[in-house]
């Protein structure tokens, strides 16, 4: 399969904690689509301490996994929200 697109989608959306509201990152997000993973490389702002666990309640709302070769986030459903 073919690997994402290194430039990206232009568009930002804000990526929430379910549980406690607070900002996890932001992230170009192609397509209308739910967020089901996220790619490493485009994730704009990281506001995360450890990696896949929110810093305020340390809920963990994503797996670190690879996807079509490419380091990414696999979102866990329900547990985070995006603008």
């Amino acid at each position: 399969m073919a690997k994402p697109n290194k430039k990206g989608p232009t568009s930002t959306v804000d990526v929430y904690c379910a549980k406690c509201r607070t900002q996890l990152f932001k992230y170009r997000k192609g397509g209308k689509g739910s967020l089901v993973k996220c790619f490493k490389e485009r994730i704009t702002v990281d506001f995360t301490t450890e990696p896949c666990q929110c810093p305020n309640c340390n809920t963990v709302f994503a797996r670190d996994t690879l996807v079509r070769g490419t380091p990414a986030f696999k979102m866990i459903g329900g547990k985070v929200t995006s603008k």
